[in-house]
């Protein structure tokens, strides 16, 4: 019972028990998970599960997280039990830094090892923080909410849960004008490092420091800062593609 307690809370949907590898997707500032509602569970083998962190949607009344670096003990903790075959963390602008810092935490720990980690619109974490948001005042915030739900494929929001989001951004923000890492662990697997054309807020230039991190391999794609939200098919393929199929046992070395 306790599994299927955790199990709710952190992830929307159950893990897929024939997938070969797993992506676990951290939401954007402001968002609880179901912002993925486009993604599709499973493609290639692949299996996509939106994390949902607390202080959001059905964790509303749950305490909120006050650093990355405790996020990332959290979900280390919770995700444990769902590391048991190739797995990669997938973060978009601000959620690209907590999932640095669950793969730092796993590899610290001894855990299994991520395969991958997919890193799209964000800086590096020396280079932060870094974003127009910070600075913006809540009337401005709360355009940034509106125009994040259009893009998402949602109607416009009514002004309660407009007001309940600006709240959980405000919270959000102030998390990542906190986090700075001047000497960044290095990660022993690959690093996607994903930017894309049209993206204003923060573009694919200014992300070259995530070399300090691992190995990196940079990418660009076509779309703006969004984009990301509407699983374009050149997204799903890079992650798909960067998640290598298991080796039979036969083949495997003894």
């Amino acid at each position: 019972m306790a599994s299927a307690r955790r199990r709710g809370k952190w992830l929307l949907t159950q893990p897929l028990p024939g997938a070969r590898a797993r992506v676990f997707l951290l939401p954007y500032s402001g968002c609880g998970a179901s912002m993925y509602w486009r993604w599709p569970a499973e493609l290639g083998g692949v299996n996509f599960l939106p994390v949902q962190l607390p202080a959001r949607e059905n964790r509303l009344r749950e305490p909120y997280v006050d650093s990355y670096e405790e996020l990332a003990d959290l979900l280390a903790e919770h995700l444990e039990p769902y590391l048991d075959r190739p797995y990669a963390f997938f973060g978009h602008c601000s959620s690209a830094l907590p999932a640095y810092e669950a793969s730092v935490r796993v590899v610290q720990r001894g855990m299994a090892e991520p395969t991958r980690l997919f890193v799209s619109s964000q800086v590096a974490p020396q280079d932060g923080p870094y974003g127009s948001f910070l600075e913006m005042d809540d009337e401005q915030l709360g355009q940034v909410l509106r125009d994040l739900s259009s893009g998402i494929g949602n109607a416009a929001p009514s002004s309660g849960f407009l007001d309940m989001a600006l709240g959980v951004l405000r919270q959000d923000l102030e998390v990542n004008r906190r986090y700075h890492v001047p000497d960044p662990a290095v990660l022993p697997c690959p690093i996607s490092v994903i930017g894309w054309t049209e993206d204003r807020s923060v573009p694919a230039e200014l992300m070259g420091g995530w070399s300090a991190c691992g190995k990196v391999e940079r990418i660009t794609l076509v779309g703006g800062h969004y984009t990301f939200a509407e699983a374009p098919p050149a997204l799903l393929s890079e992650i798909t593609a960067g998640l290598p199929e298991p080796v039979p046992a036969g083949e495997r070395e003894p």
